[in-house]
């Protein structure tokens, strides 16, 4: 088994993904320069076609914390959960980086998930091979773990993707003799057609769409609602506002449309704070939280991404 499950699980858990357009900073845990270089590079892969980039800054409070143990395997957490991890401690490990480990990993740092979990993939396991053999070096996973990080597939209503890839970088090599049908799968070192094309795509980071630069300013407590509408599919709209002074703050939408919003901050846009999607009137967002004084950004996307519009309005109040 060439990489270990780790804490993540090219298909992209729903709520997982960073905000279109954001700069993710990373922060090395030691490592040689050619161990630097090779990260860095791949890392540059997803760059490359997704609208996110990497700035290798080593800040005390980079999203992203790369570790190289040797006795630790290779693994990440899963995009923005990285937010959720002690700063001291690394949110990704490259304990080895043939092939194409480093993007293999830094993928699930940008949500994206093990293709062989996709609901529509085909792998015909034979569970009791998986499982003893899983419980072997370099792994030594317990059973469940070995169904959670490999057998089990997500639900449908879980994620974001396409058709099961077969050439996915995302996607783990398995023996033969690990299914039922005699059918492995391949050792995919580069990413494939579908992963460009899929985190360029309007589900994750396409280039296209708004970034932070673009995000409209809503002002607290203004007393008329500002209008907005979602004008093609998989469209986010963008907006910022500023807390003045702490406090309880509420945003929310309004209208006829099914929306999902998400708040980050503050000061920054890689930060989640909350999300939501139908605790207001209908099928509205609405999020209430305590704020400290700070710049925040909401995010509003359809809840259909695949086909949704339609107009709705939104308001940022004070208690």
């Amino acid at each position: 088994m060439a990489r270990r499950g780790g804490p993540a699980q090219a298909i992209a858990p729903i709520g997982k993904a960073w905000m279109n357009g954001s700069t993710l900073r990373v922060r090395f845990i030691g490592g040689t320069t050619a161990q630097r270089a090779k990260a860095k590079e791949q890392a540059g892969w997803w760059e490359a076609v997704a609208n996110l980039k990497f700035v290798f800054d080593d800040a005390p409070d980079a999203e992203i914390r790369i570790a190289f143990d040797p006795n630790d395997g290779a693994w990440s957490y899963l995009g923005t959960d990285c937010r959720s991890i002690p700063l001291d401690e690394p949110t990704m490990n490259l304990g080895f980086l043939d092939g194409g480990t480093a993007a293999h990993e830094f993928g699930h740092a940008i949500g994206l998930a093990h293709e062989h979990q996709n609901p529509a993939g085909g792998i015909q396991w034979n569970e009791a091979v998986v499982i003893r053999e899983m419980a072997g070096s370099p792994n030594f996973w317990d059973a469940r773990t070995t169904r959670h990080n490999i057998l089990e597939r997500y639900r449908a209503d879980q994620i974001h993707g396409t058709a099961f890839d077969p050439k996915s970088i995302m996607l783990y090599f398995f023996p033969a003799e690990w299914t039922t049908n005699g059918i492995g799968t391949e050792a995919n070192e580069v990413l494939s057609s579908l992963d460009k094309q899929f985190v360029a795509g309007a589900r994750m980071y396409p280039k296209a769409a708004p970034t932070i630069v673009d995000a409209k300013e809503l002002r607290v407590n203004h007393k008329s609602r500002t209008k907005a509408a979602i004008g093609k599919a998989g469209e986010e709209d963008l907006y910022r506002f500023t807390a003045a002074t702490d406090g309880t703050y509420v945003i929310d939408t309004a209208g006829p449309t099914d929306v999902v919003m998400k708040l980050f901050g503050p000061n920054s846009p890689t930060a989640l704070i909350a999300e939501d999607d139908d605790s207001g009137v209908d099928t509205n967002a609405l999020i209430t939280t305590d704020l400290i004084a700070g710049d925040y950004y909401v995010q509003v996307r359809h809840y259909n991404r695949a086909s949704g519009v339609g107009k709705y309005t939104i308001k940022v109040r004070r208690l």
